[in-house]
């Protein structure tokens, strides 16, 4: 049995094989008791919010998708416009399956919390597997039944022309996919920092009550915005990445190996599956003493080195070059630096966080001063790895090798998304104790697992910054190859004007979703204050608040921020483009470095002063209620929509203008030229 038509059946194996063990960790996990009459009616206001706000965001995202897939079939043809469907639809089962289990996972959590750590630890970790499965399984599944399709209808014609189709069609799948991607990172993000800075700026600053405090009015909408944006957002916005490296490791895998170079990432992503998968057995305490984030950092480390076993053996025994294994090996390594420069300049306890926390001192200003500074020299560091990974790359192997560097990056994914899924379950759990009046081991371990939930969000935000830098970078050599292009010249005055215009969309991008997460705050904030003020009996604990409103309220404005930078990310490359490929290709520079750089300093500086507040909450500086803790609050605030809003929302902009691109590319050549 030949090399291809082995990977036909052993990739979509493998895929079908993580959505089983998804199902099995699904059960499991919903075999767990719920607890108490009131975690349930806690749990129950959760999840009825998050599962009503996707159905509402799916309702409006489906017109545009429809719309979408008409013009694709008319201007590219049916099969393009078949797997962009599928690149959307997978994308869009996953946030909704990640978060449907996560919101039933919380409450079970909070509940375990009462027998010790590792049954907490385990029902937080087996639900965010499940989300780690759907997003490897579903993303190899896909790439795997487009690539049979091709195989079976082409292999009579010889295996090159097997490696064109397939790879012809691959850039709609990866459209569909990075396109909900966005949809899901706009929402989510404006929602969730919405309801946050809300519930903040009255609860804390204003009224002095703790976090998670049933007696304020926005305190669900916060819970549930930690699931539409963590959740869903997360995993559609990783899925994106994964699917499109695949998607250009494909392209230019085939062009320089032919059928093997498409063939090899198939394997290569069927391995990464098994190693995440192997990595979950790992994550176990040993007691409930032991720090929670030992365990995960165990069964990481576990698929880590699987994985560049993995690699090195398919480059060697499958492409009879090492080169490849050795650019897959960068991605890993790269992704490690990633993890350690954010959790340097991100985590708690950390000098940087230390020193934000210790400038709250004099104030707000000086607060946002220290973050910002911290923010900036974390962008340098980070930036540094990421153009060492994709020079490194290409000097082992050209754009393949900067292609397979991205899947390095991306080997770990489904134990990746695991820990980044952790985060909310945990910071939901820890809420739902707060909010049930639950003391004792359950209170402590719930906020153990919430400041270890806090660091493995913090570290994938940095992870999934990387990852779509480099596979944007990809895209953007697929692209020179769908036009022909070997260089561009930045002394031209065209392409020096595409490549302003490119630097330039991501601060109009991120612009728009900070605003509007500024105006829906104001909302929640006037809504808060209506309530505190009108219901009598809220702050004594004698009277429930109208959770509903505040959920209600940021629905709809993150339904009605949608559409118009969907639009940007779309049309801007069109317009571009008139004035010929090569202005477009300076165009597609100026948004990866543009978009990069922002994304890193918007997440490691938001991250950082949300954890100089919790680092001042844990009784530094003054504790909780200072003047202190009240600047860096403040901080926290402003970081809020940087680090869970624009930021992590330009990782799909910036892939979703390289695909605009490779699409129109046939068009800009054949009418307007180079």
């Amino acid at each position: 049995m030949d090399i291809q038509t082995i990977a036909l059946f052993v990739a979509p194996a493998t895929a079908l094989l993580a959505l089983f063990y998804g199902v099995i960790l699904a059960k499991r996990v919903l075999a767990e008791d719920e607890g108490s009459e009131k975690l349930q009616q806690i749990a129950k206001a959760v999840r009825e919010g998050s599962m009503a706000y996707l159905s509402q965001q799916f309702k409006v995202v489906g017109i545009f998708i429809a719309i979408l897939s008409v013009l694709i079939a008319l201007g590219l043809g049916i099969g393009m416009a078949v797997t962009f469907l599928i690149g959307a639809i997978f994308s869009a089962t996953i946030g909704y399956f990640g978060m449907w289990i996560a919101v039933r996972a919380n409450v079970r959590t909070a509940n375990n919390a009462q027998k010790g750590l590792n049954p907490a630890l385990k029902t937080a970790f087996s639900a965010g597997t499940v989300n780690g499965m759907l997003v490897v399984g579903l993303g190899l599944l896909g790439v795997s039944l487009i690539y049979m399709w091709s195989y079976f209808s082409f292999i009579s014609q010889g295996t090159d022309v097997v490696a064109k189709n397939a790879t012809n069609v691959l850039v709609g799948y990866g459209f569909g996919a990075a396109l909900l991607a966005l949809f899901m990172r706009v929402g989510g993000g404006i929602f969730t920092k919405a309801a946050d800075v809300g519930a903040d700026l009255v609860g804390k600053v204003e009224k002095g009550i703790p976090e998670d405090d049933p007696r304020n009015p926005a305190v669900i909408a916060d819970n549930v915005g930690d699931n539409v944006g963590d959740c869903a957002g997360m995993a559609a916005d990783v899925f994106e990445s994964y699917a499109l490296t695949i998607v250009a490791a494909m392209i230019l895998g085939g062009n320089m190996f032919g059928l093997k170079g498409v063939v090899f990432p198939l394997l290569a992503r069927s391995g990464g599956i098994l190693t995440s998968i192997l990595g979950t057995f790992f994550v176990k305490a040993k007691n409930d003493r032991e720090n929670p984030l030992n365990p995960l950092i165990r069964g990481f480390m576990v698929a880590a080195v699987s994985a560049i076993v993995i690699f090195m053996g398919l480059a060697i025994f499958l492409l009879g070059e090492p080169k490849a294994g050795y650019a897959a090996v960068v991605g890993i390594v790269s992704m490690l630096m990633l993890l350690y420069v954010t959790k340097y300049y991100t985590g708690p306890g950390e000098k940087p966080v230390v020193e934000i926390a210790k400038a709250s001192q004099t104030g707000s200003g000086t607060n946002l001063i220290a973050g910002l500074s911290v923010g900036m020299a974390s962008t340098f560091f980070s930036v540094i790895i990421v153009a060492a990974t994709i020079y490194v790359g290409y000097l082992l192997l050209g754009f393949y090798g900067i292609s397979l560097a991205g899947m390095g990056m991306l080997a770990t994914t489904g134990i990746i998304m695991s820990l980044d899924t952790f985060g909310p379950i945990a910071d939901n759990a820890q809420g739902m104790v707060e909010m049930a009046g639950l003391k004792g081991k359950a209170a402590q371990i719930t906020s153990s697992l919430d400041a270890v939930g806090n660091t493995t969000k913090a570290l994938t935000k940095g992870f999934a910054v990387g990852s779509a830098a480099v596979a944007a970078s990809s895209l953007f050599a697929t692209y020179f190859e769908a036009t022909g292009l070997t260089s561009i010249d930045i002394a031209n005055p065209k392409v020096f004007v595409g490549l302003l215009i490119g630097s330039s969309l991501a601060y109009l991008f991120s612009s728009r979703l900070i605003g509007s997460v500024g105006r829906a705050a104001f909302e929640v904030v006037e809504e808060v204050r209506r309530q505190f003020k009108e219901i009598k009996g809220i702050m004594e604990g004698k009277t429930l608040p109208d959770y509903s409103k505040a959920v209600a309220i940021v629905t709809a404005a993150a339904q009605k921020e949608l559409v118009i930078p969907a639009l940007m990310v779309v049309i801007l490359p069109i317009l571009t483009s008139l004035l010929g490929a090569q202005a477009l290709g300076g165009f597609l520079g100026g948004v990866v470095v543009s978009g990069l750089l922002l994304a890193f300093f918007m997440c490691n500086t938001g991250g950082a002063w949300d954890n100089a507040k919790k680092y001042i909450e844990d009784g530094n500086f003054g504790g909780k209620g200072s003047d202190t803790h009240k600047a860096a609050v403040v901080g926290d605030t402003v970081g809020d929509p940087l680090k869970d809003t624009a930021g992590p929302a330009l990782n799909p902009m910036m892939k979703i203008v390289q695909i605009v691109a490779l699409l129109i590319a046939p068009f800009v050549i054949t009418f307007i030229g180079k």
